[in-house]
């Protein structure tokens, strides 16, 4: 028979098996999360290792003529886009093929037919095709083919017209246009010399003349109104208007072409691929060699492509080859053989399309993001436009075949800056409170002091950074300088008040003598605040006789509000009561005995709190430090609010910054999915995720290590 003990107990061990069953489910739940959304972060971060390639989707052959000749392709627009490939036909005019989507075959969907006395080509600028006609005569036109198409519904409108002389185009052998924003550069090479007509675009009337020997290699960049010219071993740069330089090449040029914009030019030369791009130095604009690449053996390029809105090129070489390079770091991230030989290649969007004599090839890329090199995340390179190598963070641009810069080093930067001075600010007033509260206090007065400082800790960070944009920041350079003040003459203040303390409190009643020191204290540093406050900032300008504010602000170019020191005030009052809460329970940890042994032997309490105490408590400190440190790497709403969110590779605390957590702020929600912005991205939030994991482990470990030496000693 069942005792009612022995029930009771069973009853009680069920109810102890059903909460360590729910506890534990829900303790495997929470790890559970914490795997998923580390595998989820991992994932999306996962294509960046990735190897782009090609995948072979179609191959449209080209009709043949009336007369049974093949069509000559001269370009190829985007036909999975409605864009057509432009061939010469028979009747001295040309075809646009459309792209048949049901039998995927190429058919005739315009033509556009001259006198066979007249000159007829077909360029691309910006992923926009153009057919270039010119009469006998000489007199230019060039028209936009998706106007052409559309002739029937719309007139075609922003034709660019002029004329050339008439002497030279008689006499000539080899003509090319290069058409830019601005520029239209017609090149026309005869027996004689090589000539260049420069057409403005806007003013029709503003024309420039060039004339080269007829032994030199010429290329046009309209892009940026500059006339390459090369003649062995001399490379000379003709821009309009402006003196012309030259440079002395050790190894000769066998191919050349620019990207569009013509801010990047590529050459090449004995197996080696050289990229120059045009820089800024003190606003004159030149081309600088930057990288250059071993191209693989036996292989010259023949064509180059460049994706739109990423870094990769698409080099086709004359070994049935498709080499995909980074054009920021020259990095070969594969080379892909094609099915077929080709001549010429475009690249738009995820699709390039490759022409050769008698059809065009479509092969689709795969895996772009893992354009995105290491190199090209951590290391300084040379940017279009930009003096030399740099660290630079610019995700977006005003247009397409922009360089995109995915440099996480001043996000970085701009982490460890804020974060380490927000520790510089957050320690002494954390440490000192928790010494005070948890070693020197009545235990009374602790009850009261230690709730209200850890009730800081609830304060939403929202509200702090609010706060700190709304009133410390219009007024940072009178705060900063007040507070430099404040900080020279705040042991002064504390000395005489340690001096006068027991003097005011020996004339008080005994009730009152404990504690005095929580109101004289304070109310002598709120006076000096004050005072610093008021006449601090004035006194040192007036003794120095310069505004040391507007002097940092113009040599950093950054406004005082929005520099280092202020992210750092207000991330230093954010964190300090986390830093306070955990060493307070530290150093009150420390067993009773201990101390009482320190005094029974002689040593004072500041000695037993140097010697004792603070020794045992070590590792606790030390924990609420790198909780802190934690804290201020991982915060988004402070330095997202008060920051001017400049990403800066610059360790001044006069510069801006922009930190990995506001980063993730303000561009995730705008980039685009799948793209290798939006996964470099959720690169950075892995980068966050392992720094402050090691940061923990590493702390906890020291921890262990430290109380295991403490007990040892």
């Amino acid at each position: 028979m069942t005792s009612p003990e022995d029930i009771h107990n069973n009853k009680r061990q069920r109810k102890d098996r059903r909460l360590k069953f729910t506890v534990s489910l829900f303790g495997v739940m929470v790890l559970l999360a914490m795997v998923v959304l580390i595998t989820h972060l991992a994932l999306q971060a996962l294509p960046l290792a990735m190897q782009p390639t090609l995948e072979y989707r179609q191959t449209a052959a080209f009709p043949h003529n009336n007369d049974g000749s093949p069509s000559t392709a001269l370009m190829t627009g985007d036909l999975l886009g409605g864009q057509p490939v432009i061939v010469a036909n028979d009747n001295c005019g040309l075809t646009m093929l459309g792209l048949n989507a049901a039998t995927s075959a190429l058919t005739p969907i315009h033509q556009y037919l001259r006198a066979c006395d007249h000159s007829i080509g077909a360029i691309e600028e910006n992923e926009q095709q153009f057919i270039v006609d010119v009469s006998p005569s000489g007199q230019v036109r060039i028209i936009n083919v998706q106007q052409l198409v559309l002739a029937y519904k719309q007139p075609v409108t922003n034709a660019v017209s002029f004329a050339l002389p008439e002497t030279v185009w008689h006499e000539r052998l080899h003509w090319q246009v290069a058409l830019g924003e601005r520029w239209v550069a017609f090149t026309l090479r005869t027996s004689k010399e090589v000539f260049v007509r420069w057409v403005n675009r806007t003013q029709p009337t503003q024309i420039v003349d060039q004339h080269f020997s007829d032994k030199a290699k010429v290329l046009t960049l309209p892009g940026s109104a500059t006339t390459l010219v090369y003649q062995a071993p001399t490379l000379a740069f003709h821009p309009l208007n402006k003196p012309s330089t030259t440079i002395q090449l050790k190894q000769p040029i066998t191919w050349w072409q620019s990207l569009p914009m013509d801010r990047t030019v590529l050459m090449a030369s004995q197996g080696v691929l050289t990229r120059w791009v045009l820089n800024n130095e003190k606003g004159d604009f030149r081309y600088v060699p930057t990288w250059e690449s071993a191209l693989p053996a036996n292989q010259k390029p023949m064509d180059v492509a460049t994706h739109a809105t990423t870094n990769a090129l698409a080099i086709l070489t004359n070994a049935q080859t498709v080499l995909l390079v980074n054009r920021v770091t020259g990095e070969t991230v594969n080379s892909v053989a094609i099915p077929e030989p080709a001549q010429t290649l475009s690249w738009f969007g995820q699709y390039l399309y490759l022409l050769s004599e008698s059809s065009v090839m479509v092969e689709k890329v795969k895996g772009l993001s893992g354009i995105t090199t290491w190199s090209s995340l951590f290391e300084p390179h040379s940017y279009e436009g930009y003096k030399g190598a740099e660290t630079v963070w610019q995700s977006t641009s005003g247009s397409d075949y922009q360089e995109t810069k995915y440099s996480l080093v001043p996000l970085l930067i701009g982490s460890l800056k804020a974060s380490l001075l927000a520790l510089v600010i957050a320690l002494p007033v954390a440490i000192g409170a928790a010494v005070y509260t948890a070693y020197f206090s009545q235990p009374r007065l602790r009850q009261w002091l230690k709730p209200a400082i850890e009730l800081l800790e609830a304060i939403p960070s929202v509200l702090v950074g609010f706060v700190a944009a709304i009133w410390l920041a219009p007024m940072a350079e009178r705060v900063l300088f007040s507070f430099c003040v404040f900080l020279v003459a705040v042991p002064v203040i504390l000395f005489i008040s340690a001096l006068i303390q027991k003097r005011i409190a020996r004339k008080l009643p005994v009730y009152f003598r404990n504690g005095t020191e929580i109101f004289l204290m304070p109310l002598l540093i709120v006076l000096l605040g004050y005072l610093c406050m008021q006449w601090g900032p004035d006194f040192i300008f007036s003794v120095i006789n310069m505004d040391i504010g507007e002097v940092i602000s113009h040599s950093s170019g950054s406004p005082m509000g929005k520099t280092t020191m202020v992210v750092a005030l207000a991330l230093g009052i954010a964190i300090s009561p986390t830093i306070y809460s955990l060493a307070d329970d530290a150093i009150s940890g420390v067993p009773e005995p201990l101390k009482q042994a320190s005094f029974a032997l002689g040593a004072t309490r500041l000695q037993t709190l140097q010697y004792v105490v603070l020794q045992l408590a070590l590792p606790g400190i030390l924990a609420a430090i790198m909780m802190g440190f934690g804290r201020a790497f991982g915060e988004t709403m402070i330095v997202l609010m008060v920051t001017g969110n400049t990403p800066v590779a610059d360790w001044s605390l006069f510069e801006g910054l922009r930190a990995l957590t506001a980063n993730l702020a303000i561009e995730l929600p705008e980039a685009d999915v799948n793209s290798a912005h939006f996964q470099v991205l959720f690169f950075t939030a892995c980068i966050l995720f392992g720094f402050t994991f090691v940061i923990n482990t590493v702390a906890e470990l020291l921890r262990q290590r430290l109380r295991k030496k403490g007990q040892y000693d």
